[in-house]
């Protein structure tokens, strides 16, 4: 059995882990985002190819104790007014398609509105003016929020413990960049929070049914091998192309080595299956982005799905 991240990690945790690396190299495990009840990513995929994703994404962003209903614009209070019951959704699928015995897979996405302070849409920095560096002062107000709101998802993923659910739990994505809160003060602090989060989720909260996902590919913030079971980055090309993301996967084991597998966990064009068959870049699964990234033809078009989703190289329901 694989080592994994967490050493009191549950039998579904090591049984996920364990398939991801009997998958890496061979196979590439077919992935969709969902962040509405509707899922209409999913009707739409398996519309056009017969089959739906074998992973399956969800978002709690609305969960998030902290949004200002009484500064927000129309667009944010229908993004989260549309994720209400995801994670409701997500058990009820996990459940019905057996995760525990990762007859399918089950991933989180969280948009953390700022623990403190902020407007809008206060995941994204420019919205907020919460400074991650004082989350490490041990009884700042930042630091108090922070955990706070911590125990507040911690219940939430506490329901999927006791259903025997493993979750691939990737936060603080996208740390490379500015744009969200907590990697507005750089990678290496995120990577500080991520840490944060990974001890009290695993020591004080005991979530073992966690499959910790990383999310970055600057060798400087690698939080290391002891804090990460899948190394992920996220990859929105200017152009459309056929790939298979090799000059991405040889940037992330790179900053990340080679001791954990790798994941697309996000794409806005999917990799092309025949590339990565014929490569075998060992990407072990990948995500598409919802709604338009999955559905408006062009992104990603009906021929490519029925490859993606007709190979005998890729994993699907």
């Amino acid at each position: 059995m694989i080592s994994v991240a967490n050493k009191n990690a549950s039998e579904e945790a090591r049984k996920l882990v364990q398939f991801l690396y009997d998958c890496a190299g061979k196979k590439i495990i077919t992935g969709q985002h969902t962040q509405t009840n509707p899922m209409e990513e999913i009707s739409y995929i398996k519309s056009v190819t017969g089959h739906e994703p074998f992973l399956r994404g969800f978002e709690l962003l609305g969960y998030s104790p902290n949004i200002n209903y009484d500064d927000a614009d129309e667009a944010c209070l229908i993004e989260v007014e549309e994720n209400k019951g995801t994670a409701e959704t997500a058990l009820a699928w996990a459940k019905e398609n057996n995760a525990s015995d990762i007859k399918c897979m089950l991933t989180f996405s969280f948009h953390w509105f700022s623990p403190v302070g902020g407007r809008d849409k206060s995941f994204y920095a420019k919205n907020t003016d919460f400074d991650p560096e004082k989350v490490l002062v041990d009884g700042s107000p930042e630091n108090r929020a922070f955990y706070s709101d911590m125990d507040h998802i911690s219940e939430i993923l506490e329901k999927f413990k006791q259903e025997k659910i493993p979750i691939l739990w990737r936060p603080f994505h996208e740390s490379y960049g500015t744009w969200f809160w907590w990697g507005r003060k750089g990678p290496e602090l995120a990577c500080k929070l991520y840490r944060m989060m990974f001890d009290y989720y695993v020591y004080e909260k005991h979530l073992d049914n966690l499959v910790w996902v990383w999310n970055c590919d600057v060798a400087s913030a690698y939080p290391g091998d002891e804090y990460v079971d899948v190394n992920s980055i996220d990859v929105y090309l200017e152009e459309k192309k056929a790939t298979d993301y090799k000059t991405e996967y040889e940037k992330l084991v790179g900053a990340c080595g080679k001791n954990k597998v790798c994941a697309l966990a996000e794409v806005g064009y999917n990799p092309d299956v025949d590339l990565v068959e014929a490569s075998k870049v060992p990407w072990v699964y990948y995500m598409s982005w919802s709604k338009e990234f999955a559905m408006d033809g062009v992104r990603n078009t009906k021929d490519e799905l029925s490859r993606m989703y007709s190979s005998d190289y890729s994993v699907k329901l």
